[in-house]
């Protein structure tokens, strides 16, 4: 049997009738399915065990044959060979067709390969196919001079005779003159016109309806005659769209000689039947039966071609045969797809379309996506989950009767190891009696092993995560509190799964790789995403502050002088005192401080300040950085404990009370409401249009609702001890503008069409809303929380997306050696909140980067953290690093290139599968992003629709709405007129008359004047730019820069960092296509898109055998479409479109190198990735010694 592992390549392609009649085993001739009496397989039916193989193992049908030792023989009675009864997954029938069926996947999945190869439009090839129209088969050369001769000779003939209507003979002479001369192969005729023409000049030409025509047009075709006119015809042509539809008939024609595809196998005259079990019949109660659509589908065909036998046989009328011809074509073009018939669909009980072999393979619920993609997994269990804040990091709890449940047949197998019982069923029946060597067995078995946890949605690699399980005697799991933040889990009723890795390999990679002490940093930018939050902030917070006013500070010899004199009362816990520390220097700081510094590695220093949420994460990545990921879990897991027991002691608590309003507020909604009424005025006396004075309006109360919101926490930083100033400050909880609504004034709120409502709510939640200021409020609420829904589902679809170009970017090799790299600039990120810095951290340096004199990164090293702080300091404007976009790798990017890999704070490893990282970085805070808008509610202002679908906007290459005018070319701004909405922009151009003309919406911003000069490039308006037209006119390097810096402008106001480089590796991949402009010896044809480094080895090739080489042109596409145009028709056909990508690759020939991920997966390899690439290190398993054999138990002695 083929192992899955010695798969190199695959490769799909048209099959001929002869392969097709070669897969089956029989002809199925009857429609019928099982016997409803005997409830066995009908014999030549669609079930028939005689062509599928027998319903039970190694019996034949009538029952002569029975057992595994008449294996291999053929039954004379029932033809039934006898053999196991799987082999009806695999056995495949056929149908022959009385009459040939176009195949409607050739037919209708644009662009048309019949209509491409034929040269006739698809309606009209449809007319033809269903039997509306003829079209014209062969003409006779001959024939053709022979009746042209004939018309000269009849119209010379009743010219001469007396009384001749001479302009009506002319005219007619003229008309059959002209239907001679042009009447050629592949013309359509009506049914009129094929009965006329037919009577007069029958033996001039050929013509036929159906399926059968298009047969005998398609067998007519030499494919490589068609080819050497098809470029002679382009040669001689100019105009651009005939040359467009020319190179996609010489493309069709071309890969058709190349894999050896023949036309008129589009045309189907035999059709493969899917073998029994996969399209199966089941009984139900009460004696009916549920089974696969496909089989009504065949049935239909089976009926439909058997009445056409009968018919053809009989002699029938043609109008009869013909409308039975067109039924089946319908019933095969059902088969194969049933919802290209979006009228006509065949339907099954309760007006349901039927699922044809076409649906089976596509979308979410078809074969590639759920059942290759998607797999069930074995000994997996599911329960709710709750906090577990006295596990460590690497723990989690599971409930002993689930753990039992998932390690049973470990258990099993312990048992019989230490003797207690004999056979599995009576361990079994010990287990479910629950005794207590049962639960000791377990114990022992899961020592050692790692369960793997996932809280759906999994939207980064983190939602995955391998802990050891702790047993407790609850029902729900228990997870440690740090690692919420990566699940994005909180325990309101979230579900959890937990999966069991089986193999010592599994095994090792879970504990190794997946384990949650080694995953403490953000693969996304490399920041702590285990950090304290909520309470456990709030403690560090209350631990570490400082209270002031309390007298002269007392002074200590060491930390533990400081500490005795705490617990003896003699100072408070934040009071500050003045310690000698252990460098002999006298520092100033507070008991809370010296406490919180004892859980601290040493590494880290001593940390002398106020820790908020914030302070407190940069603290652990100091703490990370300097002892390892490893041993930070440790401490982690202290300051965690640390935090949730001074929040018990500080005593926190939430009373209205606590909510003190500003005491201004009423004088300042006063002075808004005057400044309103004095803009109503101006409006009144007409001085102002509705929009300016709506424009205002709102303006003056944003104004007032700002200064609201900036006294509000000065009242409650007045208030000692005020909790809700404490909770909000260390960032544990809520936040400014969340205080102005509870205690200042909510100000103005959006309705569901997202403009601003005039009236504000002058009301905040402390003294509550007026009824109508409630109605107001919740009317955009509510358009908050159905936009999550909406958007959740966009963001998913956008991931897949980034997924799925990215897939096969895999780490391969050290080193491209290459000398191109991009150049990072302290401007940009300055302009949107992005630290040079930390653009620069993790990167390879492609040249030395000098302050002044000395060397601070040498080329080809990796800026680390301190040499970045260090440039950010300097007043360097750039500094030009290695990237993925410039690497020279085919599929797949270098580690140099590549530089740290930010999940480990390390060089990257081979094998890394860092596009997946890429996609996963940048989709999930798209998907975050869409869900934050609910905590928002309808607060005007703060939404981001901008966001999310601008992101789309990016990636996808789309022409953004309110694009920019850009200049083409060098000039000066000569006039700008005002037409209609518009603004005209003249651009003169030196040495041509005509001036170049831009037009750009009236309520655009212009940004240049007359008489300005302009470079080609240069924007004219405000608005955003087209990607293509900044590659045309500015060239790759400005896109790059473009598109990196726009999709960090969106992420970096939300909160959200996302390295660069991830973004990088979208925009490698939006790059990674040109078009071919000279085509040399390459094979390729002008204008075709093509790999850029398949382009790029194929010319190595060429020019060393000495040939010329291919020219192209640098071309940039949206992610979906660079992912459907992968070299990998699996991976295309499981992304979208699955039927285009199939009837495409099986025209070619594609060839299908399994380089990717999904690839991989869906033949069921390992991925390329990772360990499947790199294997696992030298000594990672240890073999499983022999078990010692239990010691003989003395007769009469106890078990």
């Amino acid at each position: 049997m083929l192992n899955i592992r010695d798969i190199d390549y695959l490769s799909i392609r048209l099959a001929s009738p002869e392969e097709i009649r070669s897969w089956s085993q029989g002809e199925v001739t009857k429609p019928e399915t099982l016997n409803y009496r005997t409830q066995r397989p009908e014999k030549d039916g669609l079930f028939s065990e005689r062509i599928f193989g027998p319903t039970r193992d190694f019996e034949c049908y009538c029952g002569k044959y029975k057992k595994v030792r008449y294996k291999g023989i053929v039954c004379e009675r029932c033809g039934v060979e006898v053999t196991h009864s799987s082999v009806r997954r695999e056995r495949m029938g056929h149908i022959e067709l009385a009459a040939p069926v176009a195949n409607i996947w050739f037919l209708r999945t644009m662009p048309s390969k019949l209509s491409t190869l034929l040269g006739v439009s698809v309606p009209k090839l449809e007319r033809v196919v269903y039997y509306a129209a003829y079209i014209v088969t062969t003409v006779d050369e001959e024939g053709r001079k022979a009746a042209l001769k004939a018309v000269d000779e009849e119209y010379g003939t009743l010219k001469k005779q007396d009384g001749a209507d001479e302009d009506k003979l002319y005219r007619l002479w003229n008309q059959r003159k002209t239907i001679l001369k042009t009447i050629r192969p592949g013309m359509l005729l009506s049914h009129d016109e094929y009965y006329r023409l037919s009577e007069r000049f029958g033996e001039v030409f050929e013509a036929g309806r159906g399926a059968e025509a298009v047969l005998k047009l398609l067998k007519s075709i030499d494919l490589r005659k068609a080819a050497n006119e098809v470029e002679k015809e382009l040669e001689a042509t100019n105009d651009a769209g005939r040359r467009k539809k020319l190179v996609r008939r010489l493309r069709l024609v071309k890969s058709m000689i190349e894999s050896g595809v023949r036309p008129e196998w589009m045309v189907l005259t035999v059709v493969p039947v899917l073998p029994p079990e996969l399209r199966p019949m089941v009984a139900l109660d009460g004696g009916r039966y549920a089974t696969a659509d496909l089989n009504d589908l065949y049935r239909r065909v089976i009926n439909r071609n058997n009445r056409l036998k009968r018919l053809i046989e009989l002699n029938s009328p043609d109008v009869i045969v013909v409308n039975e011809k067109r039924m089946l074509q319908e019933a095969v073009d059902a088969l194969i797809d049933n919802s290209k018939h979006p009228g006509s669909q065949m339907m099954g009980g309760r007006r349901r379309p039927l699922k044809s072999l076409t649906d089976l393979l596509k979308g979410k619920q078809g074969r590639f996506r759920r059942n290759l993609l998607g797999k069930r997994v074995d000994y997996s269990a599911r329960s709710v989950i709750v906090v577990g804040p006295e596990l460590e990091l690497h723990e989690c709890g599971l409930p002993k009767n689930l753990a039992l449940e998932m390690f049973r047949p470990f258990v099993i197998h312990e048992l019989i190891e230490r003797g207690i019982v004999f056979n599995i069923r009576q361990a079994n029946r010990i287990i479910e009696q629950g005794v207590s060597d049962v639960w000791a067995a377990l114990e022992e078995v899961i020592k050692n092993k790692k369960v793997l946890l996932n809280r759906a949605p999994t939207l980064h690699r983190l939602g995955i995560q391998a802990f050891t399980p702790v047993l407790n005697e609850d029902l729900a799991i228990r997870i440690h509190p740090l690692v919420c933040t990566a699940f994005n889990a909180d325990f309101d009723g979230d579900q959890m799964a937990v999966h069991l890795p089986l193999t010592a390999e599994a095994q090792y990679e879970s504990r190794e790789l997946m384990d949650a002490s080694a995953n403490l940093l953000k693969p996304a930018n490399g920041e702590p995403i285990v950090s304290p939050t909520k309470d456990a902030v709030l403690g560090v917070y209350y631990l570490t502050d400082l209270e002031e006013g309390k007298g002269e500070p007392k002074t200590f010899a060491d930390r533990t002088e400081a500490l005795l004199a705490y617990e003896l009362g003699v100072v408070g816990l934040r009071v500050p005192v003045r310690v000698r520390m252990d460098d002999g220097v006298i520092i100033e700081t507070t008991c809370g401080r010296i406490i919180f510094n004892d859980v601290l590695p040493e590494e880290a220093g001593f940390v002398n300040e106020r820790l908020g949420r914030k302070e407190l994460e940069k603290v652990i990545a100091t703490a990370i950085e300097s002892v390892g990921v490893r041993r930070a879990a440790q401490y982690l897991d202290r300051i965690k404990n640390i935090g949730f027991i001074y929040s018990t002691v500080s005593g926190v608590s939430l009373a209205v009370s606590d909510a003190l309003p500003p005491l201004e507020k009423g004088r300042i909604v006063k002075k808004a409401e005057e400044e309103v009424a004095r803009i109503e005025g101006e409006f009144e006396e007409g001085l102002l249009t509705d929009a300016e004075r709506r424009d205002r309006v709102i303006e003056a109360w944003t104004i007032a609702r700002d200064e609201i919101g900036k006294l509000s926490p000065e009242r409650l930083r007045a208030d000692k001890g005020n909790s809700i100033y404490a909770i909000i400050n260390s960032k544990a909880r809520g936040s400014w503008s969340q205080l102005n609504q509870m205690v200042g004034m909510r100000g103005l709120v959006s309705n569901p069409q997202n403009e601003v409502i005039e009236l504000p709510v002058r009301g905040n939640y402390r003294e509550g809303l007026s009824i109508l200021e409630y109605f107001i409020s919740t009317h955009g609420a509510r358009k908050g929380l159905t936009d999550t829904a909406l958007k959740t589902a966009s963001a998913g679809y956008l991931t897949r997306r980034l997924v799925d170009v990215a897939q096969d970017i895999i780490v391969r090799g050290r080193d491209c050696k290459t000398k191109q790299g991009v150049e990072v600039f302290r401007i940009d990120g300055d302009e949107y909140g992005y630290r040079f810095s930390e653009r620069l951290y993790s990167r390879t340096s492609l040249e030395n980067v000098k302050i002044g004199k000395k060397i601070v990164v040498r080329a080809g090293a990796i800026i680390s953290r301190e040499a970045a702080e260090v440039i950010e300091k300097s007043d360097i404007a750039s500094v030009k690093v290695r990237s993925p976009i410039a690497c020279r790798v085919a599929h797949g990017v270098c580690a140099k290139c590549y530089g740290l890999d930010l999940a480990k704070g390390a060089p990257v490893e081979e094998g890394e599968a860092v596009g997946i990282v890429a996609a996963q970085s940048i989709g999930e805070p798209g998907t975050q992003l869409t869900l934050r808008t609910f905590h928002v509610g309808g607060v005007a202002g703060i939404d981001i629709t901008h966001g999310l679908p601008r992101v789309e906007e990016i990636f996808e290459a789309r022409i953004p709405k309110g694009k920019a005018a850009m200049a083409k070319t060098d000039g000066v701004v000569s006039d700008i007129e005002e037409k209609d909405l518009l603004h005209i922009i003249k651009i003169a151009r030196e040495g041509v008359k005509t001036p170049d003309e831009y037009a750009v919406a009236k309520n655009a911003r212009l940004l240049v004047k007359k008489g300005e000069p302009i470079t080609k490039g240069q924007e004219l308006s405000e608005g955003r730019l087209d990607l293509r037209e900044i590659l045309k006119y500015r060239g790759v390097e400005a896109l790059q820069r473009y598109i990196i810096n726009e999709a960090q402008r969106i992420y970096i106001p939300e909160g959200t960092l996302i390295h660069d480089k991830h973004v990088e590796i979208m925009v490698r991949q939006m790059l990674s296509r040109v078009a071919v402009s000279e085509p040399g010896d390459t094979g390729y044809m002008q204008g075709e898109m093509v790999d850029k480094f398949k382009l790029r080895d194929m010319n190595k090739e060429i020019k060393a055998r000495s040939g010329a080489t291919a020219k192209a042109v640098q071309r940039v596409l949206g992610v979906t479409k660079v992912a459907l145009s992968t070299e990998s028709f699996l991976s295309a056909a499981s992304f979208q479109e699955t039927s285009r990508v199939l009837v495409n690759a099986a025209i070619e020939g594609k060839v299908d190198h399994l380089r990717g991920l999904k690839e991989n997966v869906i033949i069921g390899k390992l991925i390329p990735a990772g360990t499947g690439l790199r294997g696992l290190p030298e000594g990672a398993i240890t073999p499983i010694a022999a078990p010692e054999k239990p010691a003989p138990v003395a007769e009469g002695g106890e078990v």
